[in-house]
């Protein structure tokens, strides 16, 4: 990874948390969100920020304009189209004209100005206000070197969406998957890695060979996943900071479906030996390995809960694909999944509450979500085939892959309620997405 790349994720500081404290009151805008249920989006005001200098004018708009775009992306806002507004960004530093605000019936407004720093770097400040509460809801200020731009943006959206829905945002956080291109039985597969909207986009590997299901760390800047190098179908750690890459034991049978324990400290991964598939974790720091299940067939796609005390995988041990959870330790397996047709690919959400999954029943692929116990499955999105859901860090969105019949395959994300589907903008086609947990300063 580049210099540039590694001030992009870690070049942001907080230089004052809270510019004013938010008032409580209960007229204020919030959003309500109901499984099942399409949310109305709130009509919210996002002006260009404010900028002294024409260098500053231009940061202050291009951030204006991501945190506008973050926020309709995620379907619970309807940014107002500012050929509307009434009141400028200059004198909006003032303070909002509360009457301008609510004749374009905007519930929600957002103020913000950008100085450049005798240093070079910018400071970001933003206020957020309910416009018929009269009222500032909260505010802060960034620090940052100049071309973090748009991470402030992402930052100062994600403060916006928690103040008004009462959950984390979840703007400020890449997805790694694998980028696709070449005939249909011929694909060239390599590792790419992005910003949540698709910007900063990276190959992290040549294609030379094969890769598949990538995961994030939720400790490092590092990721696992599965590639056929030399053809020997193996599980390897890639160094987002160093771009080395590490193969994770060489074991004598295939290893594939890695991914990171909470903690970050292991790996639980499956392993093919004498046509019997079953589910290894392994120490990173010993690099000590436990088998953990030990059924006949295939037991694969493990993931834990959120707190590590339990794993969700599917296995054929019934005789169909099917999701199954167990103990950390491997003990207590038991099937879940109580549908018709097969099930995989399941994924904790980080909230704990909800496992994804992908379901196959009738010809038709699904994407779908049900409790940890198996009760309240719901489908939430259907196609001719779509598989790997992955998490938002909040567990208010997924994102996955849709492939069509004609071998065109490209990433999207739902919301947890069924409503607002995507594409994910990728250069080519894209498949395995997962989501890293929100950037750390």
């Amino acid at each position: 990874m580049t210099q540039a790349m590694r001030l992009a994720i870690r070049g942001l500081s907080v230089l004052l948390v809270v510019l004013m404290l938010p008032m409580t009151a209960s007229a204020e805008p919030r959003i309500i969100i109901q499984p099942g249920k399409q949310p109305t989006p709130m009509p919210i005001a996002v002006p260009d920020f404010f900028g002294a200098s024409p260098a500053d004018g231009q940061v202050a708009r291009d951030i204006a304009m991501v945190v506008a775009a973050d926020l309709e992306r995620s379907g619970l806002f309807a940014p107002i189209d500012k050929r509307a507004f009434i009141q400028d960004s200059a004198s909006l530093q003032q303070g909002p004209r509360y009457q301008d605000w609510r004749l374009i019936n905007a519930e929600a407004l957002v103020s913000g100005n950008v100085t450049t720093q005798s240093s070079g770097q910018i400071s970001v400040e933003f206020r957020l206000f309910d416009v018929f509460g009269e009222q500032q809801m909260t505010g802060f200020r960034y620090n940052a070197v100049a071309t973090n731009w748009r991470r402030v943006a992402h930052k100062i959206a994600d403060e916006i969406y928690k103040r008004i829905t009462g959950e984390e945002g979840y703007f400020d956080s890449r997805i790694v998957y694998v980028s696709e291109t070449g005939p249909k039985q011929q694909r060239i597969k390599r590792l790419a890695i992005m910003d949540q909207d698709g910007e900063n986009h990276k190959n992290l590997t040549d294609g030379s060979s094969l890769v598949l299901t990538p995961r994030f760390s939720p400790s490092k800047q590092e990721i696992t996943y599965m590639s056929y190098y030399g053809n020997k179908p193996r599980v390897y750690l890639f160094s987002l900071d160093t771009g080395q890459q590490e193969i994770l034991g060489d074991f004598p049978g295939m290893t594939f479906a890695p991914r990171f324990s909470p903690d970050g400290s292991r790996v639980i991964m499956s392993m093919a030996q004498s046509g019997n598939t079953d589910i290894y974790v392994m120490n990173l720091a010993t690099r000590s390995s436990q088998r953990i299940t030990n059924s006949p067939g295939i037991d694969t796609a493990p993931s834990y809960s959120p707190d590590g005390s339990q794993i969700t995988f599917e296995s054929d041990r019934g005789g169909s694909q099917q999701i199954y959870v167990m103990n950390a330790d491997g003990s207590n397996p038991r099937r879940i999944s109580k549908g018709q047709g097969n099930y995989g690919t399941p994924v904790w959400s980080p909230r704990g509450d909800l496992i994804a999954f992908t379901r196959i029943f009738q010809g038709s692929f699904y994407i779908g979500v049900m409790r940890p116990d198996g009760s309240g499955e719901r489908m939430l999105s259907q196609g001719w085939l779509i598989e790997g859901p992955t998490w938002a860090p909040n567990g208010r969105v997924l994102a996955f892959f849709k492939q069509e019949q004609s071998g065109k395959t490209q990433l999207h994300s739902i919301d947890l309620t069924g409503f607002n589907e995507r594409v994910m903008k990728t250069p080519l086609d894209g498949s395995d997405p997962a989501w890293s947990p929100l950037l750390q300063n």
